[in-house]
């Protein structure tokens, strides 16, 4: 079984993530979105608010599967005996970013890491954005799937 871990704080999912991971189910026969926990990180949606976005946007999919994680990932991937990361880019400062990581972790574990290019459509789409529309009250909708949103 090819099985990949797509990690992420997922603060909130969006249609960025999204597109990936819809791709990703092409090339995989399972995909772990592991949402990763640090202590030191203020979030805008607590963990359980993250983890129900994903549960209800992925529902209807059976080879997802939703956990969360604290520690580096390659651990996480080890546990959970997958053999592949599966990341996004949007740009190039995400490639030399991702590319750093991707090196230490294989160096770490053996691990591979494969990059998707987000659709250009998607591309300009962070959660850090998502999040700066949210507490700024503006239409943040077409920016995340169906299940994220925020009661007022």
């Amino acid at each position: 079984m090819k099985r990949a871990v797509f990690p992420g704080s997922f603060d909130p999912i969006t249609l960025g993530h999204y597109d990936i991971i819809e791709r990703g189910l092409k090339l995989f026969d399972e995909i772990i979105l592991a949402i990763g926990v640090n202590a030191d990180k203020k979030y805008m949606f607590s963990l359980e608010q993250r983890k129900e976005f994903l549960e209800a946007t992925f529902a209807h999919q059976p080879k997802i599967k939703i956990k969360t994680y604290q520690g580096l990932t390659v651990d996480f991937c080890k546990k959970e005996k997958a053999e592949f990361i599966l990341r996004g880019l949007r740009n190039p400062a995400d490639f030399e970013f991702e590319k750093a990581i991707a090196h230490t972790n294989r160096k770490l574990e053996q691990i591979e890491t494969i990059f998707l290019l987000t659709s250009s459509g998607k591309s300009y789409i962070s959660s850090s954005i998502v999040r700066d529309v949210i507490r700024n009250n503006g239409d943040y909708t077409m920016l995340v799937p169906d299940a994220v949103r925020v009661k007022k």
